[in-house]
């Protein structure tokens, strides 16, 4: 059903697996653990451009709050119209509200395609979305473009002593498909709970570095405060879901995570980090730049000093 996700992330990670198989074993658990890292990088290299013009639309969409209060004033009762004014205003501004949402839109398959992916690797289990295939079958049969010889290397590969696609959930009769079982699910445990941790410390961080610039950016007057008592409601509510519930969702869904994708969040975030900072010192620069522009052209029209100001509402008058 999602095989236009499914078959694109299996390629991307079979290209970086093969790349550092030039200087790792092909059947390291590093070797597959540095390709979905890489794949990773992949994604969200092509994001940065909609990433950030998703931020440059955010602030006009700001500066164009009064504007857009004014048409909600001027055709109060007319929804149809106020939507027309918007959309005009908002093309006259070069803002795109949909493509805003590029970035969120692409993660989340990505997310789903890679989770998939890396379960396929073992299909032995007899549960939902299983195929139970025999310990044999599974070992000779193809993972989208991955080859059997490429699924029998990623099952023999090891991270710390466990599978790459090993979870902390994972039934115990689905542990035979990597012979030898040489682990235990207190190994398993013991790579995924400090990874899991990461996550959580690492996704509540990133937010708070959003949430504190919102805050220092309407104290100095460069965002407005919410309108209302329920828009501020509202984005104390966003506020607290990044802060807490998201990374609190991982702490309960983390066990169903495979090794290899609890790397993928690992890296995702690290690649967070470091963007969230470079974007938001751009914007910040841009925005300092159009600010004293403004100041400028204000300066550059203001009568010199002993001079009197142009008024041509006076033209005509008293001589």
């Amino acid at each position: 059903m999602l095989n236009f996700i499914y078959w694109p992330i299996s390629a991307i990670l079979w290209f970086w697996h093969k790349v550092v198989s030039l200087v790792l074993s092909p059947d390291s658990g590093w070797a597959w653990v540095i390709a979905i890292v890489l794949l990773t990088f992949t994604i969200r290299a092509f994001l940065v451009k909609p990433m950030l013009n998703q931020m440059r639309s955010m602030r006009k969409m700001q500066e164009l709050q009064p504007l857009m209060a004014e048409i909600k004033k001027k055709y109060p009762k007319d929804q149809q119209k106020q939507m027309e004014e918007t959309r005009k205003l908002q093309k006259e501004m070069g803002v795109n509200p949909i493509a805003g949402c590029l970035p969120a839109l692409v993660q989340m398959p990505v997310f789903i395609g890679l989770f998939h992916v890396l379960r396929s690797f073992n299909r032995t289990g007899t549960g939902k979305t299983q195929l139970g295939l025999s310990v044999e079958q599974n070992r000779n049969t193809a993972n989208y473009i991955f080859s059997p010889d490429d699924v029998q290397s990623f099952l023999d590969a090891r991270i710390f002593g466990v599978p790459i696609s090993s979870y902390i959930s994972m039934p115990k009769e689905m542990y035979e498909a990597f012979k030898p079982v040489d682990f235990t699910k207190t190994d398993i445990m013991m790579v995924a709970v400090p990874l899991i941790i990461l996550i959580v410390l690492a996704t509540h961080f990133n937010a708070r570095l959003s949430v504190n610039r919102q805050e220092r950016r309407k104290a100095a007057g460069l965002q407005k405060a919410p309108a209302n008592d329920q828009m501020a409601m509202q984005a104390n509510m966003m506020n607290r879901m990044m802060l807490w519930f998201l990374p609190a969702t991982i702490i309960f869904t983390g066990a169903l995570w495979h090794i290899g994708l609890l790397f993928y969040m690992v890296s995702n975030n690290i690649w967070t980090f470091f963007q969230q900072r470079w974007i938001f010192a751009k914007i910040d620069a841009e925005e300092a730049a159009e600010i004293e522009a403004k100041k400028e052209a204000k300066r550059a029209s203001a009568p010199l000093p002993g001079q009197r100001p142009n008024n041509p509402k006076r033209k005509g008058g008293k001589k």
